[in-house]
């Protein structure tokens, strides 16, 4: 198997990285998962968005095995495969990592993306949550892995699909979608709401999150069974 549609689909993605704004040098990479197959595509490590072709993308089983692909894959990928371990039965096909200055600098900070208002509300159902700092033992065994683990311990009481991002403490973004696009999308939406929450924050650090009647309303005509926003 070449795995054409789902390397066609991840290099696309990857490609639309830098035209976002998303990406500073190779800082960032994106997954498409087969889940019939039990495999993900996967960009190559270190190799400069505008380089990229479909056949460079690496081809990864759910064990972390190469099993197509001439180049070594993305040093992100054990913790792409611990999510879509987790996330997969939610929908998840895709995810999206990167090095977003102003979402880089909540989880720098520690600190929680608050929903203050509809934008955010248009994408996730609630602030977007920051993970605990990670202990020196899993920093210096299986990094990468306990990476997804931190993320997957953070999201024990929380959609995937109705919080699609998530903040690595002193690391950055993690988003993720239905599909590469989605993806992308989703990731360019929280570095957007980051940069209206860190304006908003500058002018009232006491701002108050958006109404729960609100946010609910506003995430829920896009999503769900009940969605209207847009065309079908």
């Amino acid at each position: 198997m070449n795995y054409k549609d789902i390397r066609e689909e991840c290099c696309e993605a990857n490609i639309a990285l830098p035209r976002t704004g998303l990406v500073d040098l190779t800082f960032g990479n994106v997954s498409v998962l087969d889940a019939a197959a039990g495999v993900f595509a996967i960009k190559p490590s270190g190799v400069d968005y505008a380089a990229l072709k479909p056949e460079d993308m690496v081809i990864v089983d759910l064990e972390g095995q190469t099993v197509a692909g001439e180049l070594r894959f993305s040093s992100d990928t054990p913790t792409h495969r611990c999510l879509f371990l987790a996330f997969a039965e939610h929908g998840v096909r895709s995810i999206v990592h990167t090095h977003s200055r102003k979402a880089v600098a909540f989880a720098q900070a520690a600190i929680e993306i608050p929903c203050l208002g509809t934008t955010h509300c248009d994408y996730f159902n609630g602030p977007v949550p920051v993970t605990r700092a990670m202990t020196a033992a899993e920093v210096q065994g299986a990094y990468e892995w306990e990476t997804g683990n931190v993320i997957v311990e953070r999201f024990a009481e929380l959609n995937p699909m109705e919080i699609a991002a998530v903040l690595v403490r002193n690391h950055g973004p993690f988003a993720w979608g239905v599909s590469g696009a989605k993806a992308v999308e989703t990731a360019q939406a929280l570095e957007i709401v980051a940069d209206m929450a860190l304006h908003s924050l500058s002018l009232n650090p006491t701002v108050c999150p958006a109404p729960n009647h609100l946010r609910e309303k506003h995430f829920f005509r896009k999503h769900g069974a009940g969605a209207y926003y847009g065309q079908k």
